[in-house]
């Protein structure tokens, strides 16, 4: 029992490795074989979660996180994974109710008050889509632009900017729609697309019942209500205003004229501070000037304009990557992998994510490089020759594979520890590094001859003799080569005098075991052998020869 629970650890941990370093696919498959090990072990169901959430397999997450609540009823975190899941796939209600339950638990867990809050922010946001009278009409502009274009009343405004930057902005944050309904080209819009003639923004309120009396109403002055209306059709102006500000901003961005987009920029924030995208606008200017510190401050006013008037998540996000975007252009990586997942935590974007796992392996590969030292590598390797002439192979692979880590492109490292690993009898990894040695240093003889042994105790003898051809091409005098040559043929030799040991070698080929399991091969060699004729025929197909000679090469096939 304790050993599985020392294996399950392992697999757990190499689990957590590779999920910090991006590698969310081999993660997964630690964190399982890990529970096939130890079914009931709460912790790596919910790592594993986390990792399937990373690939973006919600379903598959939300699956592990009801395991672990199963497991672990007590345990806050099972409740944090469960309603993360459900809010990735966008079933909130659910969501809210698991992060309620993991509160009557733990009611000072932040990660469960932040998941409530979100969730009841978007229920609330969903609500007002639903309770509005006209709903959302402009949640897919693309698909509505077809009738805008084709009505006369509103397609004379789609080659005004300002009409477009409005419709995009209902599109990103549909709430702003009570800003725009006393714009006429709005009122002409909505009916468009509800097929309706609306005349006036008057038939989107709700009739209001009138509380005063008769003589109440006909004798007090209208002054106040005309003084309403004008302080809307200012506001309404100011937004318009505003927007054309924008719209000609983004014309100055796309020319590159930095400085006159920033001058519409300001001008479209003083006259409405509380648009998101006036802002994160303004920050990537400042990001194409390569001004980050001004193009970061930008975007954590953005971020707080964001908040205190509920701007989409979307937006929000895109203000937080752009923070650890322009991080990432000065290669602070921390800070980067800091504000992207603060993005991602907001909106999961392929294009964020990209960049935080290009951050991260860059904090990895810099970890790395910074760990080099050829000095502290030639005493480990010391210390693993000392290991391995006293038998102690298992040291000896430990002080190599850290002399490797000090100095990884030195060849003869590679060579000294597939030494070690062909005394434990771990002939794949002494194939492996003997391989790696002879990639670094192909004129290194050790590594072919190193090659030769794994190959021939894997009762590879053909790919052995090649590689001890090869350490005798570089030194003719290297007589562990020759004699490694010189025993494979004489194996090989004797092999072949046994037509069941040159079957079972050969059957261990990949290459002749997917030949012998095509369906037409086995058609072809069936004609062969019931039709000696049969064989020059197909001979001249050159794919089906070169099939033919590797069966030839290894014994299966004789042809007279």
């Amino acid at each position: 029992m304790a050993e599985n629970k020392t294996m399950s650890d392992e697999f757990k941990a190499t689990g957590n490795k590779a999920l910090t370093e991006g590698r969310i696919a081999d993660a997964i498959e630690a964190y399982t074989k890990g529970i096939e090990i130890d079914k009931d072990n709460h912790i790596l169901y919910s790592n594993r979660s986390a990792a399937y959430a990373k690939d973006e397999k919600y379903s598959e997450a939300l699956t592990d996180a009801e395991k672990v609540i199963e497991l672990q009823p007590k345990w806050p975190k099972g409740y944090s994974r469960k309603g993360s899941a459900l809010q990735f796939l966008t079933r909130y209600d659910e969501a809210k109710n698991t992060f309620e339950e993991g509160l009557k638990i733990d009611s000072n867990n932040e990660q469960l008050k932040k998941g409530l809050k979100e969730c009841e922010d978007e229920i609330s946001r969903k609500n007002f889509d639903q309770s509005s009278p006209i709903g959302n009409p402009f949640a897919n502009i693309s698909s509505i632009l077809p009738r805008l274009r084709a009505n006369p009343k509103t397609a004379k405004h789609l080659s005004d900017p300002t009409y477009m930057a409005m419709l995009k902005d209902l599109e990103a944050n549909p709430k702003s729609l009570t800003r725009y309904l006393t714009d006429p080209r709005m009122t002409e819009t909505i009916g468009v697309i509800l097929g309706v003639d609306i005349m006036s923004p008057d038939a989107f309120q709700p009739p209001q019942p009138n509380m005063s009396t008769p003589s109440e109403s006909t004798s007090k002055p209208a002054e106040p209500e005309q003084k309403q209306e004008s302080m809307e059709t200012e506001e309404s102006d100011e937004v318009k205003k505003s927007l054309e500000e924008k719209a000609l901003g983004n014309s100055f961005y796309k020319k590159k004229e930095f400085e006159k987009a920033l001058e519409h920029y300001d001008k479209a924030i003083e006259l409405d501070g509380t648009n998101i995208t006036f802002y994160t606008n303004k920050a990537a200017v400042y990001f194409e000037q390569g001004d980050y510190d001004k193009c970061r401050e930008t975007c954590f006013k953005a971020v707080d304009v964001g908040r205190d008037h509920r701007a989409d998540y979307k937006l929000v996000a895109k203000a937080f990557a752009r923070i650890g975007t322009s991080h990432m252009k000065e290669k602070n990586f921390s800070e980067a992998i800091k504000y992207l997942n603060k993005s991602l935590t907001e909106h999961r974007t392929k294009d964020t994510l990209e960049k935080l796992q290009a951050c991260q392996k860059a904090v990895k590969e810099a970890e790395r490089l910074a760990y080099i030292n050829p000095d502290l590598s030639l005493e480990e390797k010391t210390k693993g020759n000392e290991a391995f002439q006293k038998g102690k192979f298992p040291d000896a692979v430990k002080f190599y594979t850290e002399a490797v880590k000090r100095n990884p492109d030195d060849a003869k490292l590679y060579s000294n520890r597939a030494a070690a690993y062909m005394k434990l009898m771990e002939f794949s990894l002494a194939l492996k590094d003997s391989e790696e040695c002879i990639k670094k240093d192909p004129t290194f003889v050790k590594g072919h001859i190193r090659k030769g042994a794994a190959l021939e105790a894997m009762k590879e003898t053909t790919k052995a003799m090649d590689a001890y051809q090869k350490a005798t091409d570089l030194d003719p005098n290297a007589k562990e080569a020759s004699e490694g040559y010189i025993r494979c043929l004489n194996n090989d030799m004797q092999t072949r005098h046994d037509p069941e040991s040159v079957r079972r070698r050969a059957m261990a080929d990949p290459e002749v075991q997917e030949i012998m399991s095509d369906p037409a091969m086995k058609m072809i060699l069936d004609q062969m052998q019931n039709d000696p004729t049969a064989a020059s025929e197909h001979l001249k197909n050159p794919e089906i020869r070169k099939r033919i000679q590797k069966l030839m090469d290894v014994g299966l096939l004789t042809i007279r």
